[in-house]
């Protein structure tokens, strides 16, 4: 498959191709059906249609499709409408398929990150036909690779409206617990130019490397700050995360590049992430190749009280990024709420305990279900 935003629009559906998926089923053999589905990031097509033909059998369901991302809409004609999403894709397999469950445990790639939390939002989105808000069930590709290629922010791109909604949650693994909004990140090259000269006579030339000193001093020195939004602490981090020059092991480098990572709380947009770090870099060549906005996680939201009321705990900042930063960017607040530990994710020996698995969806649907 391609990266071009045209070559999705050219996929069409064989949904005769498509493993059945029994939505009906418990939710942790759904978790194992989804994971033997193998759907590295670019290979999507088979569970995107098996998905597909799954929801599209249920009648109290509009369905639509961009791609290998499915969206599933309800039209009861509610006052508020609320946004689940999820991702179809994992990361490499690593001789950890086919699923295997062992003592109430579910191993295998995709059971944290996140096939345990879309399995919960399928079959919801099958029994639930009378919700008590309006639903729009999202399940899409390409999440764990470039974001360029992101499913969610290709609909987001293509077809706001069907992302439409009051209040958004993302089942990305956060042990059942709900994480609210995420922290932005910007990554920068501080590039550093120096003189060629023979090491020999290293007088003759400046050394770009040793440039990069004072850079290096800031960042050991920086206090990163925890700053509280909407009732949620999000702790920054600002790091080095690598650091090149060098021509042979005879000359004095003439240029150096440090690269940086700043982890900025949702208080704060990309370009006053951008400035801050200008500023703290102040006379050095600074580029910007990366940065996404964070999220705030709008817990004073009548929909976002309904929900902690309805799953429980206390609500902790992501202080990660995910996908729910796509959301905020559409004027949707969003938390992150599903099963398995995020530190499994993306592990050869990724597991889930299956009583999350049925938690989560328990707490969901509490949620979710009509006003008793």
């Amino acid at each position: 498959m391609t990266s071009s935003d045209d070559s999705f629009a050219a996929d069409v559906p064989d949904l005769t191709a498509a493993r059945p998926l029994d939505l009906g089923s418990d939710v942790a053999e759904l978790t194992a059906a989804l994971c033997d589905i193998e759907s590295v990031s670019g290979n999507e097509k088979s569970i995107a249609d098996a998905v597909h033909s799954a929801l599209g059998a249920l009648a109290h369901l509009r369905v639509e499709r961009d791609g290998d991302t499915v969206v599933a809409r309800t039209g009861l004609g509610r006052d508020k409408r609320v946004v689940m999403a999820g991702h179809l894709d994992t990361v490499p397999v690593a001789d950890n398929l086919p699923t295997r469950l062992e003592g109430g445990v579910l191993h295998g790639r995709g059971t944290v990150d996140m096939k345990g939390g879309v399995a919960a939002l399928l079959s919801l989105a099958a029994s639930l036909t009378e919700p008590r808000y309006d639903v729009t069930w999202v399940f899409y590709d390409h999440e764990e690779v470039a974001a360029s290629l992101n499913g969610l922010g290709r609909v987001a791109r293509r077809h706001p409206e069907w992302l439409t909604g009051d209040f958004a949650v993302l089942g990305e693994p956060t042990n059942a617990r709900v994480e609210g909004g995420c922290n932005g990140t910007i990554r920068v090259e501080l590039r550093i130019a120096g003189r060629r000269a023979h090491s020999g006579r290293a007088w003759m030339g400046v050394n770009a490397i040793h440039g990069a000193a004072r850079a290096l001093a800031t960042l050991a020195d920086y206090e990163a700050a925890t700053k509280v939004v909407d009732g949620l602490a999000f702790r920054e981090s600002l790091s080095a995360v690598a650091i090149s020059g060098g021509v042979a092991g005879n000359v004095v480098p003439d240029e150096c590049v440090v690269t940086v990572n700043y982890r900025f709380a949702p208080s704060l947009t990309a370009s006053g992430a951008e400035a801050h770090l200008r500023e703290l870099f102040a006379g050095y060549d600074l580029t910007v190749t990366d940065s996404s906005e964070g999220a705030r996680p709008g817990l004073d939201r009548p929909e976002a009280a309904d929900f902690l009321a309805a799953v429980g705990g206390e609500p902790e900042a992501k202080v990660g990024w995910t996908d729910v930063a796509r959301f905020s960017a559409l004027g949707v607040p969003a938390v992150n709420f599903g099963p398995g530990d995020p530190l499994l994710a993306h592990k050869d020996d990724e597991r889930v305990p299956t009583e999350q698995i049925h938690a989560v969806r328990e707490a969901l649907e509490d949620w979710l279900g009509p006003v008793r």
